[in-house]
């Protein structure tokens, strides 16, 4: 079973990223789980987000995992989540940050000695670049694209714009993008 979990704030679209990650993972025949916990369900209030994708159904649906992908889409919340807790020695950390992934790490005592594992890409940059406002989701989807090796760039984009097709031509071909930029400049 592969686990993810998502630290971001709440109108970032962690909760929409999760279930289009999911729901592009459906289409491989595995089993998948998305779902959200958060407080106050206020704009900008912490929260997190999770995905499970397994060969058989999933069951469990307790927020405790031991991730194998963190991803942080909100930069500030690297440093105020614990987002170490449960990591195993296989975890990869994917952060939205625009500093390099040494600058991170020096500013980040528990990255220390997971460099190999750290991964930097700034989601929010790209996301106001191509789609025009802070929209962070999309990007580290492409970001994690090109660090899991799960899926084939083309693949990804081709189910994603499936998933998108509730929006106008222009915001699909916006996200898409988000994605390719994301995929070519995570580090």
């Amino acid at each position: 079973m592969v686990e993810i979990r998502w630290h971001s704030r709440a109108g970032q679209g962690a909760v929409t990223g999760a279930k289009g990650l999911g729901d592009v993972i459906s289409t491989t025949g595995k089993q998948v789980q998305a779902f959200a916990l958060y407080g106050s369900a206020k704009r900008g209030a912490s929260m997190t987000a999770y995905n499970r994708i397994a060969d058989e159904q999933v069951i469990n649906h307790a927020k405790f995992m031991h991730p194998d992908y963190v991803f942080v889409i909100d930069p500030a919340l690297a440093y105020s989540d614990n987002i170490t807790e449960n990591a195993t020695d296989d975890t990869k950390f994917i952060i939205t940050t625009h500093l390099s992934k040494d600058e991170l790490i020096k500013e980040i005592p528990e990255l220390q000695g997971k460099e190999d594992r750290v991964f930097v890409v700034d989601c929010v940059q790209i996301s106001l670049d191509t789609i025009g406002r802070s929209m962070p989701n999309t990007p580290m989807l492409g970001a994690f694209v090109k660090v899991s090796s799960m899926f084939e760039l083309d693949y990804f984009k081709e189910k994603m714009q499936k998933v998108l097709s509730k929006f106008p031509p222009r915001i699909i071909e916006a996200n898409m993008q988000a994605i390719d930029r994301a995929f070519n400049e995570v580090k």
